[in-house]
């Protein structure tokens, strides 16, 4: 603590314990020390340590039970939506370990959402590729993936549980991908996804709906991902855009 700094007490604390949650010395669902331990221990008060305790609650390091304390969270993975990154590529530069099981792969007659997507013609079939992905050997999503079976033939063949669709895209078919639209949203677990991300059924699960094109606009790749709630968040930085006035 510096307490002729600029930077305010509270701060100063949260910078101290913020930089212990994620460097392990307060382990994921430790009990962190009570108020009256904190004000002894920075020799501040009451109002310095909730206003600590305050911010990092809001940026999802630690949560509070009432009557027993406060505990420090499962440090969430999270992915830039501000860059277009397969799941694996993006995870392994922030130095996670991660792989994919697939569950399945085969060819499907698409739904009208799908056909629409992908921009195909009627009858068309489509390739449907579902895995799991796992990050630190735990399940964190299910990707639900759907391309046009000339693709799709062609990535059967692949070793998808080690590489990103994406990458093999580009590096080994040639593909330049130019950018992708996505919507977001929520579900809660049925029965099926609760086993396979291995949570408790009726808990949340972020959706991602994301259409991905080649750089002359092609729709290339559909796809439906779930990610555990509790495990994973998407960032992004949005600028303000200054308003004309008349």
């Amino acid at each position: 603590m510096q307490p002729q700094s600029p930077t305010p007490l509270y701060a100063q604390i949260k910078d101290i314990l913020r930089a212990r949650i994620l460097d392990g010395s307060y382990q994921p669902h430790q009990q962190m020390p009570s108020e009256s331990e904190m004000m002894a221990l920075f020799n501040v008060s009451r109002i310095t340590v909730r206003q600590a305790l305050n911010d990092l609650q809001n940026e999802g390091l630690i949560f509070r039970m009432h009557g027993k304390g406060t505990f420090v969270s499962k440090p969430k993975a999270f992915q830039d939506l501000g860059r277009l990154q397969g799941f694996g590529e993006a995870m392994r530069q922030m130095g996670y370990e991660t792989f994919a099981r697939v569950v399945s792969i085969r060819t499907v007659t698409p739904t009208a959402q799908v056909q629409e997507r992908l921009q195909l013609p009627k009858r068309a079939r489509v390739t449907e590729l579902q895995r799991l992905r796992f990050l630190n050997r735990e399940p964190i999503s299910l990707d639900v993936t759907y391309l046009p079976t000339a693709l799709g033939n062609r990535l059967a063949k692949e070793d998808l549980a080690t590489r990103d669709v994406f990458v093999i895209l580009e590096n080994d078919y040639g593909l330049s991908l130019g950018h992708a639209d996505l919507q977001i949203g929520s579900t809660l677990a049925d029965d099926t996804l609760a086993a396979q991300l291995r949570v408790e059924e009726g808990s949340p699960v972020l959706v991602i709906e994301r259409t991905t094109h080649t750089s002359d606009g092609t729709p290339v790749d559909y796809e439906h991902l779930y990610y555990r709630g509790d495990a994973f968040q998407y960032r992004v930085r949005v600028d303000r855009v200054p308003v004309q006035h008349v």
